[in-house]
């Protein structure tokens, strides 16, 4: 389905960005089954809840990569090159980067986010302590083309792309993705990417229904959203939070169920909701080694070297664009 032009219009839609959140919540939310892209999850309040999230206890891939990190810092920066711009896809807190900027010698870093206020603050922070470093934040969807800084037009290129976000792409958009970033980063460049590993489902179940509901509020941020930016109606006491485990497909499913009968209202257009009809707002997918080598390979890149905990519960790779 289409976005009215006068909807839009009335809206008085202040940029770019917001339209695209238009088009696209009206788009997702006219299918069946209904569903919203997780990219929305990170205005500032969904950035801040991501963040309380790394920090539960059920909730083990950051402290897991960060011990990756921590651990093969001094092996990661022996295959990258001196000098290079770091460019972030998705760059949220600064706690991972830092790690490779401690180890690595960079030269620049480029931050890339669809939070634009976010990313500035946190990028500010770190210019504080890397005052020799040139950070040049990039405010864009990094999913879709955007060009990088001219400051950084002559260096090496390397992506950095870690937390399990690359298992929020459905298989082929991942692979789309990884393109895309090889294009970006251009001839020779090299990328470090995390991903998260299958492992025993209970352990799925709790990282993503955490005791302390503060996944659940993240979900339903989403709702928050359209009605603060769009002008909708969501009565957030009437959707539920859940979480499942997709087995066939590996991958964890995140949904917001409708708890009744009820219709919502968006830019002049209702979508009306069954009781237990969800929204589909997340998938995380869990991926081998092989299986990630493989969707790499797929997208022109070859992995050079892997990285795991002791436990397998997480992965690090180095990717370099195939010849």
């Amino acid at each position: 389905m289409n976005v009215h032009a006068s909807a839009l219009a009335e809206a008085h839609l202040p940029d770019e960005q917001t339209t695209a959140f238009a088009r696209e919540a009206i788009e997702d939310l006219s299918q069946q089954p209904k569903k919203l892209s997780p990219k929305y999850f990170y205005d500032a309040t969904g950035s801040e809840l991501f963040e309380a999230i790394t920090k539960l206890p059920e909730y083990y891939p950051t402290r897991t990569e960060l011990s990756i990190l921590k651990e093969r810092g001094s092996e990661i920066a022996s295959i990258i090159p001196e000098h290079a711009a770091l460019v972030e896809f998705g760059a949220g807190a600064t706690t991972k980067v830092r790690l490779l900027l401690d180890h690595c010698k960079f030269a620049a870093y480029v931050p890339v986010d669809i939070s634009g206020d976010f990313l500035k603050a946190q990028a500010s922070g770190l210019k504080r302590d890397f005052p020799a470093l040139g950070i040049y934040p990039v405010a864009a969807d990094f999913t879709t083309p955007f060009e990088l800084p001219k400051q950084v037009a002559s260096m090496p290129k390397v992506g950095f792309f870690p937390g399990s976000t690359i298992g929020n792409f459905e298989p082929q958009e991942a692979q789309a993705f990884l393109k895309s970033a090889r294009k970006i980063l251009g001839k020779g460049a090299q990328m470090i990417i995390g991903a998260d590993l299958e492992k025993d489902e209970r352990i799925l179940f709790d990282a993503y229904n955490d005791a302390a509901g503060v996944t659940a509020r993240f979900n339903l941020n989403v709702l928050v959203r359209i009605n603060r930016e769009l002008g909708g109606n969501f009565d957030l006491s009437a959707f539920t939070h859940r979480a499942i485990y997709n087995r066939e497909r590996h991958r964890i499913e995140m949904h917001l169920i409708s708890r009744k009968s009820q219709t919502v209202r968006l830019l002049g257009t209702s979508f009306s909701f069954r009781p237990g009809e969800s929204i589909h707002t997340e998938n995380s997918y869990k991926y081998s080694i092989a299986r990630f080598a493989a969707l790499a390979q797929g997208a022109g890149w070859c992995v050079r070297e892997s990285w795991t905990d002791p436990a397998k519960m997480f992965s690090v790779h180095a990717l370099e664009v195939a010849e």
